[in-house]
């Protein structure tokens, strides 16, 4: 009798979705080539913007975003910018500065998404995170459809952080 217990993924809609994101940027010719190129942002400074990204997706054992739109392969820098994580909640949260930072139908439905799988796994929430976040991204200089983000990789993060008044 095998005595594991398995954990269902809480998220397993998140390849299908990625897959059809790349399949209407091919669709809109809005696909790019890959921005992050994590072996160099390893090679950086500690502390810098690009070498905390790197950090950031090693310590959570990702892969950047290699295909598909801008917005989709920065979406982990986003991550590092806001110090938001990658469980649901965090995932929630960075949804909410998004939609606060530039309203777009796709962070509100993204984040309500998002909602539907904390409530679903019981996951404890705290209305006043998301709403803070929202606020943080009214009150950020951060436009996620024209920041290039590859331009500041040798920055120090929390120059970056300054910046964009995140």
């Amino acid at each position: 009798m095998n005595s594991s217990v398995t954990t269902p993924n809480p998220t397993p809609f998140v390849p299908v979705f990625l897959d059809l994101i790349d399949r209407r940027s091919e669709l809109l010719r809005t696909n790019v080539p890959q921005i992050v190129q994590i072996e160099q942002l390893r090679q950086l400074t500690m502390g810098t913007f690009g070498r905390s990204l790197a950090d950031f997706l090693d310590q959570n054992n990702l892969q950047p975003f290699t295909t598909g739109p801008r917005r989709k392969q920065l979406h982990d820098a986003v991550h590092v910018l806001t110090g938001y994580g990658t469980d649901p909640i965090g995932e929630a949260e960075v949804q909410a500065f998004l939609l606060g930072s530039k309203f777009r139908l796709a962070h509100l439905l993204l984040g309500f998404g998002l909602l539907r799988i904390i409530h679903k796994h019981s996951l404890n929430i705290s209305w006043n995170a998301l709403w803070r976040a929202y606020q943080r991204g009214r009150n950020s200089q951060l436009d996620v459809n024209t920041w290039q983000p590859e331009l500041l990789w040798e920055v120090p993060l929390t120059q970056v952080q300054e910046l964009y008044q995140v």
